[in-house]
């Protein structure tokens, strides 16, 4: 059995508290780099408020639930604790379900203005009667709405007897990166300032809902009565309005999403000098470019954003966007995918002049555009090109095609194309072309009759993928074949 020496056994004791240490100073060390939060939230909850509203009572709304932030499908899937709670008298809607009384709901909102101007989302606000905010020294005041904007989910509130009001300090969401801590203070449920934190997990996104707001997602728990409140950054800096979470149960699932405070602060203005938001519009219906309609259309890897129609009396039409251009970059700043495309022309004031670079027939060009404004919801948009039709024929492609029928013409904006009658097994089903859709265009060529299509599949490539331009249901896409 081996012996140690006195000097060896105290070197070797030397070694194991020097390793205990390091390891002991480590997670001390790891532990003082988390973010302490408790500074950020005493400086500006006072700033951040608690909004209730109440509007008429509805009969007969087929089951919902009056009062409260959820439909009834949603209410169900809540925990039975929560169900309890929002039934009960304790609850803070005043409103149990399916009682015909005042409806109440309840969300946050924070003050920019020392005379009483706070933001908060749409939905909080939608159809009250009376709008009430509560600060966190428990004082309650009228608030007067100045105005909203639906599309991005934004309401103005004024505080009437609102003097010397605490206020939060606005940042830049442009300067965002990804991965860095961020904090909001709502009241979730009810429960007011309540304080929970995460991290940007993603930056821009596009939503089916809205298309022209650039979403900051996060990981941070929002649920019912977030909806309104600010969302902070490190420096106590509002970089966002926390407005929408995606959810299979009615409640937070770690995805959240943030409107970006440069675009929420534009709004703003608007509403504050304005009394409404004017955005910028071009005029014309976009897709992605997937990996096949890259190589269709001759570009080295999937980038800008792809006009499949251009509306006729719109500013594209003016400046000569065609369909078919692919938009690569606006006012210089590149076009990576095509959700980048509509908040940039959203945020173009009216009038001014954006230059876009856009790929058309494997070269590239620029084009200036006067930007118009974006009509509201309801406006005819209507879009007309223009052509001639012939008899039926049929194609090696697996699709029939016939003459635009007078009345599909008639009944919508087509003058030029042809119909698909059949399709059959081969590259057309393969690409997506289902009957009754109406072929335009093939191969960057206009097929406006049967003949011009047949000539048309005659010259196609036999080595490479092909854009195919189609309607369907009224809205032109880009489908890719491969012959």
């Amino acid at each position: 059995m081996p012996m140690w020496s006195g000097a060896s056994a105290v070197t070797a004791l030397a070694l194991v508290l020097s390793l205990v240490m390091s390891l002991l100073w480590s997670q001390s060390a790891q532990a003082r780099s988390l973010p302490d939060f408790t500074e950020l939230v005493e400086d500006n909850s006072g700033a951040v408020v608690n909004i209730s509203t109440t509007s008429a009572p509805t009969r007969g709304s087929g089951g919902a639930y009056p009062g409260l932030p959820f439909d009834e499908r949603q209410f169900e899937q809540l925990p039975e604790f929560f169900q309890d709670f929002f039934r009960g008298p304790q609850s803070p809607f005043g409103n149990s379900p399916g009682r015909s009384e005042p409806r109440r709901s309840m969300g946050s909102g924070f003050i920019v203005s020392s005379d009483g101007y706070v933001l908060t989302n749409n939905h909080v606000i939608e159809g009250a009667d009376e709008i009430v905010v509560r600060l966190s020294d428990r004082r309650e005041l009228p608030a007067r709405l100045v105005g909203t904007d639906p599309r991005s989910d934004m309401a103005v509130l004024k505080i009437e007897d609102g003097d010397d009001l605490p206020v939060v300090k606005v940042g830049r969401s442009q300067n965002l990166k990804v991965g860095e801590w961020v904090l909001a203070i709502g009241s979730p449920f009810g429960f007011d300032y309540t304080v929970t934190a995460g991290i940007v997990s993603a930056l821009g996104r596009s939503l089916p809902t809205e298309n022209y707001v650039p979403f900051i997602q996060t990981d941070v728990a929002i649920n019912p009565g977030n909806s309104g409140g600010p969302l902070f950054n490190l420096d106590g800096e509002v970089i966002g309005i926390n407005s929408q979470i995606y959810t299979r149960s009615g409640g937070f699932m770690g995805v959240s999403f943030a409107i970006p405070i440069d675009d929420a602060m534009n709004v703003f203005r608007q509403i504050r000098d304005q009394g409404s938001v004017a955005r910028g519009w071009l005029g014309v219906l976009i897709q992605e470019v997937n990996r096949d309609l890259a190589e269709s259309f001759g570009l080295k890897r999937p980038r800008g954003a792809l006009i499949a129609e251009v509306m006729s009396g719109s500013p594209a039409e003016a400046a000569g966007l065609q369909s078919g251009d692919i938009v690569l970059a606006y006012d210089e700043d590149p076009v990576e995918l095509s959700s980048d495309l509509p908040p940039m022309v959203g945020r173009t004031p009216v009038g001014e002049t954006a230059e876009l670079t856009v790929l058309r027939e494997g070269r590239e060009m620029t084009l200036d555009v006067e930007i118009g404004k974006l009509p509201e919801p309801g406006e005819q948009l209507a879009s007309a090109p223009s052509g001639s039709t012939n008899g039926p024929a049929s194609a090696p492609l697996g699709l029939r095609v016939e003459p635009l029928p007078a009345e599909l013409a008639g009944s919508t904006d087509l003058k030029a194309g042809v119909l698909v009658s059949e399709v059959g097994p081969g590259p057309a089903r393969e690409a997506g072309i289902r009957p009754q859709d109406v072929i335009t265009e093939i191969h960057r060529k206009p097929v406006d009759s049967v003949a011009a299509f047949g000539r048309v599949i005659d010259e196609l490539p036999a080595d490479r993928a092909v854009s195919v331009r189609i309607v369907r249901q009224g809205r032109a896409i880009y489908l890719v074949m491969k012959p």
